[in-house]
């Protein structure tokens, strides 16, 4: 009796554990999360300045002590458009931005590459 007790308490863990563990997406999990990424009307003014905003200005403005990258103006940040890229998706070669932070989010970064790839327009 003693050993059944055993064998069916451990059969029970066993597929407790089974049973618990599943692996799913970020968006699978939080779909109100992948639904508010606006990804078909992506514009300088509208989109990228806020991300800038969020993530980049507070070390990158003339305002910000010992940034000696500006990308406050859309001339700036456009010449520095493809370093940018790198550092917000933290690639190796590139200084993973920002620093002492996060990763810029995944929607801020699809926004990001839609603009570059649509030519970078002042809109």
């Amino acid at each position: 009796m003693k050993r059944l007790f055993i064998s069916l308490a451990i059969i029970t863990i066993f597929s407790f554990f089974i049973v618990s563990c599943y692996y799913d997406n970020e968006e699978a999990l939080y779909p109100s999360l992948s639904n508010s990424c606006d990804t078909t009307n992506v514009t300088y003014s509208g989109t990228i300045v806020p991300i800038l905003n969020n993530n980049c200005l507070g070390c990158h403005s003339a305002a910000a002590t010992g940034g000696s990258i500006l990308l406050t103006t859309y001339d700036e940040v456009v010449a520095r458009a493809p370093r940018i890229t790198g550092s917000m998706k933290q690639l190796s070669g590139f200084s993973a931005m920002p620093k002492g932070g996060g990763k810029v989010s995944s929607c801020s970064i699809t926004q990001w590459d839609i603009w570059v790839r649509k030519g970078m327009l002042n809109n």
